[in-house]
C-alpha cells in the first residue's frame, strides 16, 4: 500500500493517537486486497476476522484470523469493512479499478450460476462455458 492511499484509507483515524503508526505500519510492506462477493459478506468476513483487540480476541474468540495471527491492536492482519458505505470507499482506494454496476449487471449472475470455476495453479477464476 502506498503512503497516499494509507493516508486515505485511514483519513477517519487522522485525529486518534495511532494514527502515524497505522499509516507506517500498512506502508511497511506488501499488502493484498480482496473482495468477498456473498450474501451478508460484511458480517461473515467479520466474524472470520473477529475483534479487533488482538489479546481480546485471543481469549474470547480463538479461532479467528486476528487471533492466530495479529500482533497488537494497530498490526491486527487483517480489515474489513464496516458497512456498504465503506466497502465502496474503501474498494475505490485499494482496487479503483473495480466497477460495483459492471459487476452487478456483466458477472455477479455468472458467479452465482457456478459458471465460474478456480484454478489453483494460476490462483485465478475462470468462467466455465456451457449451462
Amino acid at each position: 500500500m502506498k503512503l497516499e492511499q494509507a493516508e486515505r484509507f485511514y483519513n477517519e483515524h487522522k485525529s486518534k493517537f495511532f494514527y502515524n503508526r497505522l499509516v507506517t505500519f500498512m506502508t511497511s510492506g506488501p499488502s493484498e486486497a480482496y473482495l468477498l462477493a456473498r450474501e451478508d459478506a460484511i458480517a461473515v468476513w467479520r466474524c472470520l476476522m473477529g475483534p479487533t483487540k488482538v489479546f481480546k480476541c485471543q481469549l474470547s474468540h480463538p479461532n479467528t484470523i486476528r487471533a492466530k495471527h495479529g500482533l497488537t491492536d494497530t498490526r491486527n492482519a487483517t480489515h474489513g469493512s464496516d458497512s456498504d458505505e465503506s466497502v465502496r470507499r474503501e474498494v475505490g482506494i485499494m482496487i479503483p479499478q473495480f466497477c460495483f454496476e459492471h459487476w452487478k449487471q456483466m458477472e455477479e449472475l455468472t458467479f452465482r450460476r457456478g459458471k465460474v470455476q478456480f484454478n489453483k495453479e494460476q490462483f485465478i477464476h475462470f468462467y466455465t462455458h456451457g449451462s
